[in-house]
């Protein structure tokens, strides 16, 4: 029974970590293809309206 619960407890903790693997690279993939885009458009950054203002600003890298 011990070892069924310690089993079961290393297959969900990798699953957790996959999981986050595959955001994280998601992030990065969806980051590097903006970065790509700008430099073939020449853009100094992309622009992103404020909701509450409606003004625009550059869209930050933490967003």
């Amino acid at each position: 029974m011990v070892q069924l619960i310690f089993f079961i407890v290393i297959v969900g903790g990798g699953w957790l970590l996959y999981r986050r693997f595959v955001q994280d690279a998601e992030k990065l993939t969806a980051r590097s293809s903006e970065r790509k885009k700008e430099r073939e458009t020449g853009a100094a950054g992309t622009l992103v309206q404020d909701p509450e203002t409606g003004e625009y600003r550059v869209k930050r890298d933490d967003e």
